[in-house]
């Protein structure tokens, strides 16, 4: 078998701990292969086998992919894996830990249950954006695609439609599109509702909307999204989770499912419910 080990942090204690977790697969016969960047900057024994993109994986026949970090490393993830249908495993080193569910300690008391299978998979729906600049970006995100102002402190306005129907002219700062996924991330602090990963569903969030009325909307993920953007400079912000890039406002953007998920790996007695009252601290009132 052979494991993929992916971190953007570079400190002692992280060198250590990996070292000792690379030491761990070893042992149950799991070749670590590691992440190009990682290996260089922790300056790694040579001997290890590297990657820095999918075709890497694909051709060390790649079984499953460990990020240490926090939620942001997990979401990263999504550029190595792609569509090869590799299970990711988070191991939080992090702050908050929504998706990187798994403990620096967990990992190591749960390494059997995850070789051998023992684990719940999560399934989780990749959203994507088509542009005619498309093939400048790699145009998928996990959590959400945002349209936001780009140097400039007036508002934009956002013509949206879905599946070909008019829905809104959304006029504010910007609007998220959202996976379940991403519905505790960035469209959560803007008004947008927790919605559980197993449903089938989009949202569309709108930031610091100018008109209070304009309210967040789940739709099916089925559903195809047609955006124009007006501004008073001739570039919108388009981010893919923590990636970002610019777009002419002359550009008309289509976002939509992609015909593939990322399989996440979590453990078997954790579920989302005790995720949210775990992270978002809910039933736990002074008061009460």
């Amino acid at each position: 078998m052979v494991a993929a080990i992916y971190t953007q942090k570079s400190d002692l204690d992280t060198f250590l701990y990996l070292s000792k977790f690379i030491s761990e697969l070893d042992k149950r016969g799991v070749k670590s292969i590691l992440f190009s960047g990682m290996a260089e900057s922790m300056q790694f024994s040579k001997d290890f086998v590297t990657f820095s993109n999918k075709e890497d994986l694909l051709e060390n026949n790649t079984n499953f992919f460990f990020t240490f970090g926090g939620d942001g490393t997990l979401v990263a993830s999504l550029l190595f894996v792609q569509d090869t249908n590799i299970p990711v495993v988070g191991v939080n080193t992090g702050r908050l830990g929504f998706l990187a569910s798994f403990t620096k300690e967990d990992a190591f008391r749960e390494l059997d249950d995850i070789i051998d299978g023992d684990v719940k998979i999560s399934k989780r729906s990749v959203i994507e954006v088509v542009t005619p600049k498309s093939e400048l970006f790699f145009p998928f995100a996990l959590n959400d695609i945002t349209i936001s102002r780009r140097e400039t402190t007036s508002m934009i306005t956002v013509d949206s439609y879905i599946n070909n129907e008019f829905l809104n002219v959304f006029w504010g700062d910007g609007v998220i599109i959202s996976t379940p996924t991403g519905s505790t991330a960035y469209s959560l602090s803007c008004g947008g509702p927790i919605i559980s990963p197993e449903n089938d569903n989009f949202v569309i969030t709108p930031i610091a909307p100018h008109n209070l009325n304009v309210r967040p909307l789940i739709v099916k993920d089925d559903s195809e999204f047609r955006l124009k953007v007006e501004s008073r400079v001739p570039q919108y912000a388009l981010s893919l989770d923590s990636r970002l890039v610019h777009i002419d406002t002359d550009v008309e953007i289509v976002i939509r499912k992609a015909r593939y998920s990322m399989a996440l790996i979590q453990p078997k007695s954790l579920s989302f419910y005790e995720t949210i009252r775990q992270k978002l601290l809910w039933g736990r009132d002074k008061r009460n």
